[in-house]
Formats: C-alpha cells, structure tokens, sequence
C-alpha cells in the first residue's frame, strides 16, 4: 500500500468505524453528549439519525469505548434484518444469558436488567442501522423493554442509531416513541471542519505534514459535500495514485482521478 511511500505508521482513511480516528467536530461532540446524557440519566430512549456516511456509527462505538464494563452491560444490536424472536435472542445472549423459548424472551430481559442493575451495572442497548429494521413487530417488542422500571426509573436505556426518517418510524409505535428523551441530527461536516479532518486523520496516522495542497483540499471538499465517508473513499484512492505518480503532495488532479474512480466503482 501506500502507507511506507507517505510515511505513515497507519493507513489513515479507512472506512471502518474505529474510534482511534474519531474526528471531535462540534456536531459529533454534541451526538455524544445527548447520548450521555441519555444514560447517565437513566433515560428511556434516544434517536441518533445522519445521511448515509456522516459518522453515526463511528460515535455508537466510541460511546461503547467510554462506558465502563464495571459500571455497565451493553448489547449493539448490529442486524437489523433479524425477526422480532431472533433479534430478542441475540440481545439477551449479549447480555449474559441463555437462549429462552419464544414465551419467555421479554421476561429473561427485564430479569437480566434487574439482576445487573442490583450488581450495580446498568443496561445499554444500542440498535445500529435501526431504519433497516424490515419487521415493525420489532419496534413493538422494543417498544416492551420499557415496562422494565421501579419507582419511575428504567432498568436499561434504549439507544437507535440510523439514517434519516427513523424518527417517523419510531414515532408510529406511540408506546415506544414516548419514551424518545433525547433525539439529534448529524450533519456534513463544514468547509473548515473537512480540511481539519482530514489532518486530523493524517496525523493520527503519522504524518507529520500536510500531504494535500489547497487545491487538493477545496476539490475535496466539493467532491464530499463534507460526508467523512466520501472523504475516506477520496482521499484513500488520492494517496494511492500520489504515490504511483512520486508526487510529494496530493493535488488537485489526483483528488479528480479519485473522485472519477469512486463514482465509477
């Protein structure tokens, strides 16, 4: 690869939700911040939406990094295409315990959280790709977990993280939407924030010096729309040819050859 031509320790622009290359913008910091806020309160539920690439993901496992495993049990619920049983199943094998019958799936989870809320662990879950889920019945069965309460405060905190127009679909299941506490947006990054990602992301990888001149950036920029997953996807592909062509920094021709070949994939 291309890593050892640019000097880098790693390869920076990666598409993979690793919390190692997490970008701070002021929009993903506030994302985090409502999803805290959400569980240290001990709040029913809360939506995390953004377009398709703009770092959802990357801020439900960086929450996971932060929560400690002493203080808390976590189950992400990453298939979303599973049955309303099946998708059950899988989250109380997350959370310890073993596979139940049909009939007594809700009520092994509401015993598991209450087992871990008197060992002093709180339960999390964090469904990803939550607006892919096909079976409305699996809104409802989510929508059960909040029966699980004492004196007015839940058991476990109810996480859905997705693409735009989850919220409609949570709203629909009134029960469930009900306990919607906390509910955030992320957008694009801006100009200035695309041009500090992507050395962010560079120098966490080792470079240190810029590797894209201006012209570079601002075809970055107006390639991406300041989506980090096109960033990744263009820059990946720039780095590439610069080091084919012995250039010694990404410019604006290289950022159009990758954009060519990104939309041409």
């Amino acid at each position: 690869m291309y890593d050892k031509y640019w000097n880098l320790t790693a390869l920076p622009f990666e598409n993979v939700p690793d919390p190692r290359f997490f970008y701070s913008s002021r929009d993903h910091q506030r994302a985090l911040l409502q999803m805290f806020y959400a569980i240290n309160n001990r709040l029913g539920a809360a939506v995390l939406t953004g377009d398709t690439g703009c770092g959802k993901t990357v801020v439900s496992r960086l929450l996971i990094q932060e929560l400690s495993s002493d203080r808390y049990k976590i189950a992400l619920m990453d298939r979303p295409g599973l049955s309303p049983e099946d998708f059950l199943r899988d989250m109380l094998g997350q959370l310890g315990v073993e596979d139940q019958s049909n009939g007594k799936l809700q009520r092994a989870l509401e015993v598991q959280a209450v087992k871990s809320a008197n060992a002093g662990k709180y339960t999390v879950v964090i469904v990803d790709d939550a607006h892919a889920i096909e079976d409305g019945n699996t809104f409802e069965a989510l929508q059960s977990l909040f029966s699980f309460q004492r004196n007015g405060r839940f058991f476990l905190t109810l996480l859905l993280v997705g693409q735009a127009g989850l919220e409609e679909r949570v709203a629909g299941v009134e029960a469930l939407g009900q306990q919607v506490a906390r509910q955030y947006h992320l957008a694009p990054l801006k100009r200035e924030e695309t041009l500090s990602y992507v050395q962010t992301r560079l120098e966490k990888a080792g470079a240190d010096r810029s590797l894209f001149d201006e012209d570079a950036l601002d075809a970055l920029y107006q390639a991406s729309n300041g989506v980090p997953r096109d960033i990744n996807n263009i820059c990946d592909i720039a780095l590439l040819l610069g080091s084919d062509a012995k250039v010694k920094t990404v410019g604006e021709e290289q950022i159009e050859k990758a954009v060519y070949a990104v939309n041409n994939l």
